[in-house]
């Protein structure tokens, strides 16, 4: 059995993720999930003058799906929408101490539903109207 060595930031935001829960009324929710691992997670976003107001998250999965996520969470709050859309899951990896190749795939997890939770938001938001 292969054997994942994970760094004390991962393990700390698995033990202790950030901003878990659901928002009530979110203003976007994002899920997603891995079929290959079984890995699945929710992101709720709350929207105020175009930032990141409040974001929280659900997460069934292992400790890298969790950890990336909760860290995601961290570096998206208070960002304009844009700035959040533009986190790599590369950076989140990073931002943890690094993880494996086999686990890299987790990072992506985070950034694919907060970007459908952005654009929900936004689809949902109404047009402005074009003048006659």
């Amino acid at each position: 059995m292969k054997t994942v060595d994970y760094s004390e930031k991962l393990i700390e935001h698995f033990q202790n993720p950030r901003n878990v829960g659901r928002l009530p009324r979110p203003d976007g929710t994002g899920v997603i999930g891995d079929p290959s691992c079984g890995d699945c997670l929710r992101i709720f976003i709350k929207v105020k003058n175009n930032r990141l107001a409040k974001i929280k998250f659900e997460a069934y999965g292992c400790p890298a799906a969790i950890a990336t996520t909760s860290m995601l969470t961290e570096m998206a709050l208070g960002k304009t929408l844009d700035e959040a859309l533009a986190i790599k899951p590369q950076e989140v990896a990073g931002a943890l101490g690094g993880l494996s190749a086999q686990k890299l795939h987790c990072s992506n997890l985070g950034t694919a539903a907060l970007y459908q939770a952005v654009c929900l938001y936004r689809q949902q938001q109404p047009r402005p109207r074009k003048d006659r």
